[in-house]
Order: structure tokens, then sequence, then C-alpha cells
């Protein structure tokens, strides 16, 4: 029997061969592509070359100042400034164990003495560094001793700390000089503030109890038991939690 091939008809090899040919036409149509590509970016290449090499090397200078600044300017300057930080803390330590004579360390650790730099001096000679702010601290404290209130404010409103005592201990003080200006409102605010800087044993009682005077004055009488409450069920052992039952006599005899 005689065999024959249909007109339009195409054997499975040739079917293959041409599938074959088209895919290498693709393949290469994307490598011309690619090359076409690659040539321009080359071509930008060369004609940038000049602006390229300018901003790497304006980056290295930006890494190798900043090193340097840090190696040959910072480190020795937060040195010095530790070094001068060491002789009006004295003074502010005799004056914070002191029971005598209080004012005049204090004043001593603000202005420095025999040729030596106070704390105010540190926070304006080195500003910037570990020392200046730590200086800000204890001249806000001292300062606040002083009975200089609005001085004491802004000098512990520079001060920042993530240490869970210093930072609660910093805004309760700028806390207690507004009620020492009877602005209520903004103490009991930066009350609230050191409660919520951290929570231990030994600030969040005392800031606690403060807290609840202050809104008690203002006339919160459930804010204020609320915070006592929380005294004599979380801090059942602080000094604060002795008085908290005569704190909450006196605001319910006030009503």
């Amino acid at each position: 029997m005689a065999t024959y091939n249909k007109r339009g008809y195409k054997g499975k090899n040739v079917q293959e061969a041409e599938q074959l040919q088209n895919e290498n036409s693709t393949t290469a149509e994307v490598f011309s592509s690619l090359d076409e590509g690659a040539s321009k970016t080359e071509a930008w290449v060369a004609a940038n070359q000049t602006y390229i090499l300018g901003v790497i090397g304006a980056v290295a200078l930006a890494v190798l100042g900043y090193l340097g600044y840090v190696q040959f300017v910072q480190k020795p300057q937060e040195a010095t400034a530790a070094n001068e930080l060491f002789y009006p803390q004295q003074y502010f330590d005799q004056a914070i164990n002191a029971t005598q004579a209080k004012d005049s360390l204090f004043q001593l650790a603000l202005d420095g003495a025999e040729g030596k730099y106070g704390l105010l001096d540190i926070t304006k000679e080195y500003a910037g560094t570990k020392a200046a702010n730590l200086a800000h601290y204890a001249a806000g404290i001292s300062l606040l001793n002083l009975q200089k209130y609005p001085e004491a404010i802004a000098e512990l409103e520079q001060f920042s700390s993530d240490d869970a005592v210093l930072g609660a201990l910093a805004k309760g003080a700028i806390g207690d000089a507004f009620m020492q200006l009877e602005q209520t409102s903004d103490a009991l605010s930066y009350y609230q503030s050191a409660l919520g800087h951290s929570d231990n044993e030994f600030t969040t009682p005392k800031f606690l109890h403060k807290a609840a005077v202050a809104a008690a004055a203002l006339g919160q009488k459930e804010k204020a038991a609320t915070y006592i409450a929380q005294i004599k069920t979380d801090y059942p052992n602080a000094l604060e939690a002795a008085g908290a039952d005569a704190l909450l006599g006196l605001m319910n005899g006030n009503k």
C-alpha cells in the first residue's frame, strides 16, 4: 500500500527542528538585548567616570573623616571631660550626703573652685559628651536644692538617660521643681513621666506617692486613690506604703 504526505503536513522531525530554530532565535535576541544594555551601561560609566570616582572619593573621605574625628577628637574630649567632671562631682556627692553646709557644697559643685571647672562650666565647654550630660543632671539637682527652680528645670530637661533609676529621678525632680513653683498640673505630668520611664522598687513607689499628692491637690481624687492603691498592692514593703492609709484618709477627710 502506497504511503503519502498530506499537503501541509510536517513530520515530527521537521516540527522539532523549527521549534529549536525559534528557541535559538529568541535566545539570540535576549543575548543581543543584554549585550546592547551592557554596552550602554559601559558607555554611561565611561562618560561619567569622573563623577563616579568623585562620589566614591567623597564617601571614602567622609568615612575616614568620621573615624578620624572619633579617634582624635571625640575620644580625647570624652576623656578630658570625664576628668574635669571628677572635681565638681566630689562636692556634689558631699552635698547629697551632708547634714550641714549643704548649700555651700552645692554651690561649689555648680561653680567649681581652685581654678577647676564646675558643673555649669562642663555643660558648656564639653557639650555633647557623656560627662556634660551627667553634669546637667547634677547641676539640676544642685539648683533644685538651692531653690532655684526654673534653672533646675532647664538643666534637668537637657539630661537624658535610659538608666531605670537615674532617668526616673531626673523626670521626678522636674516634677518637684514644678510643685515648688505651684504648677501642680505640670508636676503631675512629670511624675507620670517618671513612672512611665521604669518600674522599680526604688523610684516607682516614691513617684506614685508624689503623683497621688499632686492629683489630690488638683481635685483628681479617684486618680490619687488609684496611685495609693498601687503602692499598697505592688510595693507593700516600701516606705511610702506605711503612710498610704494616712494619705488616703486625709484625702477622704477633705471631700
